[in-house]
């Protein structure tokens, strides 16, 4: 569990995974790290898209990517999920909050 995560680090990790192509793509690299097309191939998704959900991952902490450069000489980007647990209770929960930014209308910071 990860009890320093701020409310709005909070936030950013429930809204990543609210999503069934972000459920789908971290339920594939739990399995094994591997590269955005491969990735794309095994998913039936679009690289662009692969791409887009894959930076909100890494932007709430779930998954890491690195630069690589294969033995033919290409530059591949590989992607691995990173360690988590959130443990949600009313508790919790309540604590986070009292760690929320928010901007001026009431919405959560960035």
């Amino acid at each position: 569990m990860t009890e320093d995560r701020t409310g709005d680090q909070l936030l950013k990790m429930l809204s990543a995974l609210a999503n069934p192509h972000r459920l789908r793509i971290l339920a594939a690299l739990s399995e094994r790290r591997t590269y955005v097309s491969e990735l794309a191939r095994e998913l039936t998704i679009s690289r662009p898209l692969l791409h887009m959900h894959l930076q909100i991952l890494e932007k709430a902490g779930l998954v890491v990517g690195q630069h690589e450069i294969s033995a033919e000489g290409k530059a591949l980007r590989y992607y691995e999920v990173t360690e988590f647990a959130e443990l949600l209770t009313p508790k919790r929960i309540s604590e986070a909050v009292t760690t929320l930014r928010l901007d001026t209308k009431g919405k959560a910071g960035k």
